[in-house]
C-alpha cells in the first residue's frame, strides 16, 4: 500500500468523504439516515457537511433565471375557474378582519412549532430497503499529495461514464489543464480526457476503455498543455490520484 492509500484509511479523511456524499445525495438510505445521526450528534461532522454544502451550492447559482411571460398567470387563472386579475371583486382577501384572524392563527402555528420541536424526536422510521438498480454508487477518492481531496469520481459501468466533482481551484498560472487517466494494474495510463477543477461535469468513457475501469486500477489528474488532448502519456505532474476500490 503507497502513502496514497494511506492518507485514504484515515478517519478524517474518510469523514470528508462521507460528508461530501451526504451533499453529493449519492448514499444509500441506510447510510444517508446514519450520516443524519451523525450531524445532529457530532459538531465536527456537521462542519464537514456545511463545509461541501457551501463548495456546491454556488453551482445552483449559475442557472440563469427565465422571466415568465404576462399571459402565463391569466391563463393558469383560466383554467382554474378562476376569475382574472381584473375582474376580481374585493371579498375576504381584502377583508382587514380577516388577516387578523390570520395574523393571530399563524402566531399560534408558529408557538405550537416551537414546543413540538422542543420535544425529543422519535427515530425515524425504517425505509423500504433500495432496489438494486437504484442503489448509490461508490465513490473514489482522488487525493491530493497532502492528503486533502481533489476530486470526487463516481464510475458507472452500466452507462460508460464517470461523474467528477471537483473541490474548486484556481486554474494553472501557465495555461495547462487538468487530465484523467485510468491506470490499469501492471499497465500503461490511459486517458480519459480533459477535466474540470471548477464544476461537475460528466466524461463518456471509449467503449475499449470501459473494461479497465475495474476495482484495483487508479484513476489519476496530471496538468498537461491543452493542445492535442486526449495524449496518448501523461507528460505534467501528477495533482491527484484514487485507487478504485468498489464498483
Amino acid at each position: 500500500m503507497n502513502a496514497a492509500d494511506d492518507r485514504l484509511d484515515d478517519s478524517g479523511h474518510g469523514d470528508d468523504l462521507r460528508a461530501g456524499e451526504y451533499v453529493l445525495g449519492v448514499l444509500d438510505a441506510t447510510a444517508r439516515r446514519q450520516a443524519q445521526a451523525r450531524i445532529a450528534a457530532d459538531p465536527a461532522f456537521a462542519q464537514l457537511v456545511q463545509a461541501w454544502d457551501e463548495r456546491l451550492a454556488p453551482w445552483l447559482l449559475r442557472v440563469e433565471p427565465v422571466v415568465v411571460s404576462a399571459h402565463v398567470w391569466p391563463r393558469i387563472r383560466t383554467q382554474l375557474g378562476w376569475p382574472s386579475v381584473g375582474a376580481a371583486r374585493p371579498g375576504l382577501w381584502n377583508n382587514i378582519a380577516f388577516w387578523r384572524a390570520a395574523t393571530a392563527l399563524a402566531a399560534a402555528a408558529g408557538f405550537a412549532a416551537v414546543v413540538i420541536g422542543l420535544q425529543p424526536r422519535k427515530p425515524p422510521a425504517p425505509l423500504p430497503p433500495v432496489a438494486e438498480e437504484q442503489a448509490a454508487k461508490p465513490v473514489t477518492v482522488l487525493a491530493h499529495d497532502d492528503g486533502s481531496t481533489g476530486w470526487l469520481a463516481s464510475i458507472d459501468l452500466s452507462h460508460g461514464k464517470v461523474l467528477m466533482v471537483p473541490v474548486p481551484t484556481t486554474a494553472d498560472a501557465s495555461g495547462r489543464v487538468n487530465e484523467l487517466w485510468i491506470i490499469p494494474a501492471g499497465k500503461a495510463p490511459l486517458s480519459l480526457g480533459f477535466v474540470s477543477n471548477e464544476k461537475a461535469h460528466t466524461i463518456a468513457v471509449p467503449e475499449p476503455l470501459r473494461r479497465e475501469l475495474a476495482v484495483g486500477a487508479t484513476l489519476a489528474i496530471t496538468l498537461e498543455p491543452s493542445v492535442g488532448l486526449p495524449h496518448a502519456a501523461p507528460s505534467g505532474p501528477v495533482v491527484a490520484k484514487g485507487g478504485i476500490r468498489q464498483i
